[in-house]
């Protein structure tokens, strides 16, 4: 083991923003990662998501107050973009979500810090485990259909009682992309009758694997995969016609889990005031795109509102509300990250050659423009 003075040192970050109860770094990671490189550690950081200081001590990691990690560790890790950038000594690399942020990009070229922005992750087979976007859109998927279970007034599964029989409630997943098909496979386990709907035929597979039924948007209005992985654009007319062939379906579902997004975009919107005019009383929106617009033109992002006896349930952050298994994957990616970043004894790398280290570093025009 190369000395700790040549060692990297790594800071943990405890999470301030409203709701966020995960962690970056679980003291498992943080055991591995200690092999090469220094570990620093918030006081507190952890206990929101059920990792108390005590435990980060035995894996390895000092404990400290924030302004003497974010003023001297080399590598900073965080679940959100950290809103104190300004006090970061110039030069310091931030490990977060907050990519697609203009405020967080100003802070980043102000400070001349290097921000490995977790939402510009290429979308490859060596950078899978890092991912934390499917790892957290699997939570995510997974709340849904609890939160929806809770929201409905049906039972999910078939009952054979004798006082009578229940029958299976349907739903359906739209936007078959990794939180869609993790709804999709929850509400199978709790006995629904499972459908999935994307545009992109590539996904078909995927639903019917899952033993759900996959809805086709008919050949006309299916579109292609783009080199992300998301569905390519369509344009204002397509997105109508596609509400237009997808509301009869939705009017026999009684669970509906919307998730299609676009990165760096406002969510498509799938589910219009005339849409919702045809679903039956008690039918139960979870919109996962809440945040970034919401894929129903009701959605009021963190709250539950009734439209013609329609619940549209647009939590935001459900990770969260899941915080000790979504902070261990999460800890997973970031581990994956560091260990690419930081491979041996001879410290952190970060060469502008590595398509992984170079999209984590891309600043979107856009954003660039605003700082």
């Amino acid at each position: 083991m190369a000395n700790d003075d040549l060692r990297p040192s790594i800071g943990v970050l405890a999470e301030h923003f409203p709701g966020e109860r995960r962690v970056a770094l679980v003291p498992a990671d943080v055991r591995r990662l200690g092999k090469s490189a220094t570990i620093t550690v918030e006081r507190g950081a952890g206990a929101e998501a059920g990792f108390p200081d005590e435990a980060y001590i035995e894996a390895g990691a000092t404990i400290a107050h924030r302004p003497s990690i974010v003023s001297s560790a080399g590598v900073v890790v965080g679940v959100r973009a950290p809103s104190d950038l300004a006090s970061f000594h110039p030069g310091a690399v931030v490990v977060s979500l907050g990519g697609r942020d203009a405020g967080v990009a100003r802070a980043v070229f102000a400070r001349e810090l290097k921000h490995l922005a977790l939402e510009r992750l290429p979308r490859t087979t060596r950078a899978q485990a890092m991912d934390v976007l499917s790892s957290q859109a699997t939570i995510a998927g997974y709340a849904a259909v609890i939160e929806g279970a809770r929201a409905l007034d049906v039972l999910l599964p078939m009952l054979t009682t004798a006082a009578g029989v229940v029958k299976p409630a349907r739903m359906i997943a739209v936007g078959a992309g990794v939180a869609g098909l993790q709804a999709i496979a929850t509400a199978r386990r709790l006995g629904a009758v499972a459908h999935g709907f994307d545009v992109r035929e590539a996904a078909r597979e995927q639903v019917e694997s899952l033993g759900a039924r996959f809805v086709s948007p008919g050949e006309a209005l299916k579109a292609r995969e783009a080199a992300n992985g998301y569905a390519a654009d369509q344009s204002a007319d397509e997105q109508a016609a596609l509400r237009r062939a997808l509301a009869p379906t939705l009017a026999h579902m009684q669970l509906i889990v919307a998730s299609a997004q676009i990165p760096g975009r406002p969510a498509p919107l799938l589910i219009d005031d005339e849409t919702l005019a045809g679903l039956a009383p008690g039918t139960v929106i979870v919109d996962l795109a809440a945040e970034s617009g919401g894929n129903t033109s009701r959605t009021e992002p963190g709250e539950t509102v009734t439209i013609g006896g329609v619940k549209i349930v647009a939590s935001v952050n459900l990770p969260s509300q899941m915080p000790a298994d979504a902070s261990r994957l999460f800890s997973g990616n970031i581990r994956a990250l560091l260990e690419h970043l930081i491979p041996d004894e001879t410290g952190l790398q970060l060469r502008p050659d590595d398509p992984i280290i170079a999209g984590l570093l891309g600043v979107d025009q856009t954003l660039r423009a605003a700082a």
